[in-house]
């Protein structure tokens, strides 16, 4: 923010700091112009806004009303407008939901320390998608044994037995879609059919760099 505009937003906000002030005292306009040697009228224009400041009269008025000259003219603070997103832990892997509703496909980020090497294959209901963002990612899919780097992706049914990790030189950082009815991610990839007969649910889906 300018300097120019930051002080144009404290000014804005010191008629209504300097009413809340006296307010908080439990003073009345004549109490502080009888304590300041300001007159009614203009303590009046300043709490309105219609008379212009000076650092004497607002300096007076402060040491009146025993209030540090900086909480009258401080500039408004600014909330931080990131996103704070939770993480959540689960085997040692960091998880950052991406999406706040509950609505399926699920998205998430996952960190996956270089520790987390060891597969162990599972199985569940749903469909899922992974983008390698950074890192070298192990996939084990039924018999198949793959190692995916940044830009490359996988999807794959999560009846089959599965398990991804690190390969061990890094931590891996992957951007999954996930859902548990099973649903197609409609991606753009060059699919690798398997050695056993051609099945559309049993398949590793794979790309170039994008």
């Amino acid at each position: 923010m300018a300097i120019e505009h930051v002080v144009a937003a404290a000014m804005e906000q010191l008629p209504l700091r300097l009413r809340r002030a006296r307010e908080k005292r439990s003073l009345t306009l004549s109490d502080v112009a009888t304590q300041t040697g300001i007159s009614t009228s203009t303590l009046s224009r300043l709490e309105s806004g219609n008379r212009r400041p000076t650092i004497e009269l607002v300096m007076l008025i402060a040491m009146v009303l025993e209030v540090p000259l900086a909480d009258l003219v401080a500039a408004p603070s600014v909330q931080d407008p990131r996103v704070q997103l939770r993480h959540a832990h689960s085997e040692g892997r960091a998880i950052v939901p991406l999406t706040r509703k509950q609505s399926e496909p699920r998205a998430f980020k996952l960190i996956i320390p270089a520790s987390e090497r060891t597969p162990a294959l599972r199985t569940h209901s749903g469909y899922e998608w992974l983008y390698v963002l950074s890192g070298k990612m192990r996939l084990r899919l039924g018999p198949h044994d793959v190692v995916l780097g940044p830009g490359e992706v996988a999807e794959f049914p999560t009846e089959q037995p599965h398990w991804f990790g690190s390969t061990g030189t890094g931590p891996v950082e992957v951007l999954s879609l996930f859902g548990t009815q099973g649903e197609m991610m409609h991606v753009r990839a060059h699919t690798r059919p398997l050695s056993t007969p051609r099945d559309p649910h049993n398949q590793v889906a794979e790309t170039s760099q994008y």
